[in-house]
C-alpha cells in the first residue's frame, strides 16, 4: 500500500540546525535503536548492523542497507523498512527474502554484503551493489563481487552481472552504484579501502544489455584519497593512529544521464565527467583523464551524493555533521544545515515528497567499537525543502 512517508514526521521531536542558505529545515526524522527483522525484538547482534543506505521506491517504501562490514551474523544486508514505527528497534523485512541474503549460499548467487544499491524507477528494478567479501574475510569469494538486479515489486531475480573481472577480490571496496535507467548502464565506485595507504581504486562501467564491465580512471588522481587529508567527524580524526584512507565513495548521475559525478571521502572535492567517454569503450585513459573537471572544495570530507530532479547534488558531509548543495548551473557549492546531532550523515536520497533523507548511524564509531551494544541509534534525517 502507498504510504506518504512524510505525512508522519510530525510525531516526532525536531532537532534545531543551522541552516546556511534558503529556508532549509533540518529534523530528526526517524531514530531507532537498533535494528529487528520481522517482528519487534531487537536483533541480538544490532549493533553490528548499522543502517548505510537508503533509498525510495515509487510506491513510497523505504529501501535500506545493512553492509555487513563489522559483524557477518546479520539476516539480511538488505531490507525494506517500516517507516509507520516510531520507536525501538528499526523493523526490517530482507529483500528479497532471508534466503537471498544467506552468507552461507552460494557467493555468486546470494547477497552477501551490500552497501550501495539503486532504487530504479523507470524499469522497476533493484540494483544491489554486492561487495563480496563479509567481515573476517581477507578475501572476497569468487563469484562474491557482482551486481544483482531485481524486480522491485515481486523481488525476482532479473540479471546477475559478476565483477571479479574488473574488481579485486582482496584490494577493492565496491562502495556505492549510480544508474542510468533510460540507458541501462551502471557505475560503480571502487574505493579500494582494503588495500589502503595503496588505495586499487577506480570507477567501473556496466552494461546491462551486454553484461560487460570496464574499469577506468583506474588509480587516476581524482578517484584517491587527497595527500595529507584527514577525515575528521564532530571535531575529531577519524581513527587516529589508524586513519580512514578512503577513495572515491559517493557517485551520481545528473537526471538527464549526461554527466557522473563523485567525492572522495579522504578529500574535500567533487568531481564531474561526462559519461559520454565513460561509454565509449574505445577511449582511452588519456582522454577520460583529460575529461575530468574538479568541481571545487565542499568544505569537508563526504560520504554519499545523490542529484534531485532539478540537477541539484546533494553531498552528505561528515565533517560539518550535514548536508551539501553543489548547483550545477551556478557552480556554487553550498552548506544547506548541519546539526551537532548528526553522527556520520551517509546515504542521502531524494524521498516520495521531494525532500533530502540521509542515514546517519556513527558508521566510524561501530567500525572502531566506540559504540556499546545498546547505546545505538540509527537515524534517517530529513532536510525539507519548500
Amino acid at each position: 500500500m502507498h504510504i506518504r512517508l512524510f505525512a508522519l514526521a510530525a510525531v516526532l521531536a525536531t532537532s534545531t540546525a543551522t541552516a546556511t542558505a534558503g529556508d532549509a529545515r533540518l529534523e530528526r526524522w526517524r531514530s531507532y535503536a537498533g535494528v529487528s527483522w520481522d517482528g519487534p525484538a531487537r536483533f541480538a547482534g544490532s549493533v553490528n548492523a548499522p543502517i548505510a543506505g537508503i533509498h525510495f521506491d515509487a510506491a513510497g517504501r523505504a529501501f535500506l542497507s545493512t553492509p555487513r562490514l563489522v559483524a557477518a551474523d546479520a539476516p539480511a544486508t538488505l531490507s525494506i523498512l517500516d517507516t509507520r514505527a516510531t520507536t525501538g528497534p528499526a523493523r526490517l523485512t530482507a529483500f528479497p527474502s532471508q534466503e537471498a541474503n544467506a552468507v552461507t549460499g552460494a557467493p555468486a548467487t546470494h547477497l552477501r554484503n551490500v552497501l550501495g544499491f539503486h532504487v530504479d524507477h523507470r524499469n522497476g528494478w533493484l540494483w544491489a551493489l554486492d561487495q563480496g567479501f563479509v567481515a573476517g574475510e581477507a578475501e572476497a569469494p569468487a563469484g562474491g563481487q557482482k551486481i544483482v538486479v531485481f524486480d522491485v515489486r515481486t523481488g525476482k531475480n532479473i540479471r546477475t552481472i559478476p565483477l571479479d573481472a574488473v574488481a579485486d577480490r582482496k584490494g577493492s571496496f565496491l562502495n556505492d552504484i549510480a544508474v542510468d535507467e533510460v540507458r541501462k548502464m551502471a557505475y560503480v565506485s571502487d574505493s579500494g579501502l582494503r588495500s589502503a595507504p595503496d588505495n586499487q581504486a577506480g570507477i567501473i562501467v556496466v552494461d546491462y544489455a551486454s553484461g560487460r564491465a570496464r574499469r577506468v580512471l583506474d588509480r587516476h588522481p581524482a578517484v584517491l584519497p587527497q595527500p595529507g587529508t584527514k577525515v575528521v567527524s564532530h571535531g575529531e580524526e577519524v581513527w587516529p593512529g589508524k586513519p580512514l584512507v578512503l577513495g572515491v565513495n559517493g557517485i551520481a548521475l545528473s537526471p538527464d544521464g549526461n554527466t557522473l559525478y563523485w567525492t572522495v571521502t579522504t578529500g574535500t572535492h567533487a568531481y564531474a565527467i561526462p559519461t559520454a567517454v565513460l561509454r565509449d569503450a574505445h577511449a582511452r585513459p588519456s582522454a577520460l583523464a583529460a575529461a575530468v573537471r574538479d568541481l571545487g572544495d565542499v568544505g569537508g570530507n563526504t560520504d554519499g551524493i545523490v542529484t534531485d530532479k532539478s540537477g541539484n547534488l546533494w553531498i552528505t558531509d561528515v565533517t560539518r555533521n550535514g548536508i551539501v548543495r553543489y548547483d550545477p548551473r551556478t557552480g556554487t557549492m553550498a552548506l544547506q544545515a548541519s546539526s551537532d546531532g548528526v553522527h556520520w550523515p551517509d546515504t542521502p536520497a531524494i524521498g516520495p515528497d521531494g525532500d533530502v533523507v540521509f542515514t546517519a548511524s556513527h558508521l566510524n564509531g561501530h567500525f572502531a567499537g566506540q559504540v556499546k551494544a545498546g547505546e545505538e541509534r540509527y537515524e534517517l534525517w530529513r532536510l525539507q525543502r519548500d
